[in-house]
């Protein structure tokens, strides 16, 4: 069988890679997981070990996709594995664990003990959902514990601790080399109040030397109150020094639930633009180089929900909120509805939108008996008691919407045929949009026009975005299926791979060689390799 990466072999410091990094969720700040990888191999067995080039031993509960830089390879992930020896395996901590990229070998970890208050802030077992956002010799993620890290991406292998010595080490006692350097935190909760719900799972953007954050700031246990309202939804740091440049809180008291996701930035006309999806189901576009007295810019928001729709607990309405990033392709953004997956499947909505124009951009509005625009609301936007009635948007940035399309022609609505809650991103390629959902259907949609071309049932729940990359399409369930299509606008099928564990992440591809992780493993998959003794 293969060989899991081992602590007790020194290891020398890793050299970078030309076009070898893969920095960020998705690779770039618009958020679209395509890669120009080639020569990906559409076989591979996790259990014979054909064309699997090594595997890395994970927590047993990890979501964050991987990334790349430096020669070396990050991943968040719980402590399962029990890595370091301070912290054995029983230990419940956040992990982020960095390994050698060319043969899976662990070089080093960032340990977060888990938040006091249990799972009202910091759920067991979750461990570190940020994926990581990586410039020159920096990393920046989000902790289970709601603090932004800025880490030395290349630890204390470089000969220098960068900033903030850790004390509770012995350096007699404890491999230095084994922990991560850290040069900077900011606690948003003891900083900001923050309550985050659950967990805080950002990944970060940035544009310049602004680092973009959502916060997590959500509900309490209850789910009905909202325990820090005043709280900022997103702020914006110096990624430097970590110094808070602004924040901002346009959700409010109308955050639904928790605010999971994180920004995109792109420029429109010349105009920098970071995009927010916030708690209250509206995503909000800002001026990503410039803000006045602490405060941002705002250029536009957006309703993603019918102005009809209501909020119940439990996910059993039709109003929902934002976990997705939003995806930036060709002057337009898209972007999907979606909820916790243990509200269930239920109803979303798939937008693409034109971000060049101005204000409220919502394809409706609510409006009192006298014309005049009705309040924001949280659990349902119109009060018809009160004579207030839904209208058509003069001004909306709908280029087009998918909910339900018959696509069939038949004159009904199947289940195959309904746009449902989604944890997934949309990415583009050639003009067609690749959409999974919650339910586990998988879409491929004219990127242009909103028509659906095909669909695929996967017949497991999909939290994990699709990779396009080599003229394929990859996706992973929670069953534990890797489904491989042939990229294009009629359905090929090549291949469904089993590889033994959930797959709740995001597959990446570098070069020739495809990292996919599950629960509990992290893969590199290349063709022609054997298993390693």
């Amino acid at each position: 069988m293969f060989r899991f990466c081992s602590l007790l072999v020194l290891v020398s410091l890793p050299s970078a890679t030309n076009g070898q990094d893969w920095s960020m969720l998705y690779r770039s700040s618009h958020r679209n997981n395509v890669s120009d990888a080639t020569n990906l191999p559409v076989e591979f067995d996790v259990e014979t070990g054909k064309n699997i080039k090594w595997v890395a031993k994970l927590g047993s509960q990890s979501y964050g996709s991987p990334v790349t830089a430096h020669g070396q390879i990050y991943i968040g992930t719980n402590n399962q594995n029990g890595y370091l020896k301070r912290f054995p395996s029983n230990i419940d901590l956040g992990c982020l664990l960095c390994f050698r990229q060319s043969d899976g070998r662990f070089l080093w970890q960032y340990s977060a003990t888990k938040l006091p208050t249990g799972r009202v802030h910091d759920w067991p077992l979750q461990g570190i959902c940020s994926v990581p956002l990586i410039e020159k010799q920096k990393m920046w993620f989000v902790s289970n514990q709601g603090k932004v890290v800025c880490l030395d991406t290349l630890g204390h292998y470089d000969g220098e601790d960068q900033g903030i010595p850790n004390e509770k080490l012995n350096p007699k006692k404890n491999n230095l080399l084994l922990e991560a350097d850290v040069i900077w935190e900011y606690d948003m909760m003891a900083e900001l109040g923050i309550s985050q719900h659950n967990m805080a799972t950002c990944a970060p953007a940035a544009y310049g030397d602004v680092l973009f954050i959502n916060t997590s700031n959500g509900l309490d246990s209850s789910h009905i109150k909202i325990p820090a309202p005043d709280a900022p939804t997103f702020i914006a740091l110096n990624k430097n020094t970590g110094e808070l440049l602004w924040a901002d809180n346009p959700a409010g008291k109308n955050i639904l639930h928790g605010q999971w996701s994180c920004p995109a930035v792109g420029v429109f006309d010349g105009v920098a633009q970071v995009i927010f999806p916030a708690g209250d189901g509206w995503i909000y576009s800002y001026r990503a180089d410039e803000w006045q007295d602490g405060k941002p810019i705002l250029l536009w928001k957006f309703d993603g929900n019918p102005k009809t729709s209501k909020w119940v607990l439990g996910g059993r309405g039709r109003r929902n909120n934002i976990i997705a990033p939003p995806v930036i392709h060709e002057n337009k953004v898209y972007f999907v509805m979606g909820q916790d997956p243990e509200h269930g499947e239920g109803l979303g909505d798939l937008w693409c939108l034109d971000p060049t124009r101005r204000g409220d951009l919502s394809a409706e509005l609510v409006v009192d008996q006298d014309d005049h625009p009705a309040p924001h609301r949280r659990i349902q936007a119109v009060d018809t008691t009160a004579g207030e009635k839904v209208v058509p948007n003069p001004n909306s940035g709908v280029v087009w919407h998918f909910d339900r399309q018959d696509v069939d022609g038949d004159g009904l609505i199947a289940f195959e045929e309904e746009m449902h809650r989604s944890l997934s991103t949309p990415v583009i390629k050639d003009g067609l949009l690749y959409q999974a959902d919650f339910a586990g259907m998988f879409y491929c949609i004219d990127a242009n026009t909103g028509k659906v071309q095909w669909s695929y049932d996967t017949f497991a729940s999909c939290w994990s975005t699709p990779l396009v990359a080599d003229g394929k399409v990859f996706l992973g369930d929670e069953d534990g299926d890797v489904a491989i299509f042939e990229h294009g606008p009629k359905k090929k099928l090549l291949t469904e791979i089993y590889m033994e564990n959930s797959i709740n992440s995001t597959p990446i591809a570098i070069g020739e060689t495809l990292y996919i992780s599950t629960r509990d493993r992290l893969y590199a998959i290349r063709k022609d390799r054997t298993p390693q003794s």
